[in-house]
């Protein structure tokens, strides 16, 4: 089974927001633009693409957001995430910033974590997560 969901931001490609796999919920990866919307919480660029302005902890913490609505609107919860995989396009810069916005989100539960530093996403953001979480309301 899967889900998709207004409430978070359209997928970049042809992919639901999760799907359902006996009692775990895998999400696709969620970034931090808002729903609805191609804003990047975090980021003001020019016409040509430069940064103006640059939050990264506003993408954390958007991030953040946009999984526990995922989660929510699929059946699930933030504290029965088990599994965190974090692509940061700018591991050097931004490690630091994400640890400390993720022990703010996390401190009650706390799941398995990667990060992996890449080269880019396929849009202007600097961060994705890929999640798994637990899904306890029973199959259809």
């Amino acid at each position: 089974m899967q889900f998709s969901t207004d409430k978070a931001p359209k997928p970049v490609g042809l992919y639901p927001h999760a799907r359902r796999a006996g009692n775990l919920l895998f999400l696709s990866g969620v970034g931090p633009r808002k729903a609805g919307t191609d804003e990047i919480p975090g980021l003001k660029t020019d016409k040509h693409g430069n940064y103006i302005e640059f939050d990264f902890a506003e993408q954390c913490r958007s991030v953040f957001d946009n999984v526990r609505v995922i989660l929510e609107e699929s059946g699930s919860s933030w504290d029965k995430l088990i599994d965190v995989t974090v692509f940061l396009v700018d591991m050097k810069r931004d490690f630091q910033t994400y640890n400390k916005v993720y022990a703010e989100y996390f401190k009650d539960n706390q799941p398995c974590r990667t990060t992996v530093g890449i080269n880019s996403l396929p849009t202007a953001i600097a961060i994705e997560l890929k999640c798994i979480a637990i899904i306890d309301t029973p199959n259809p």
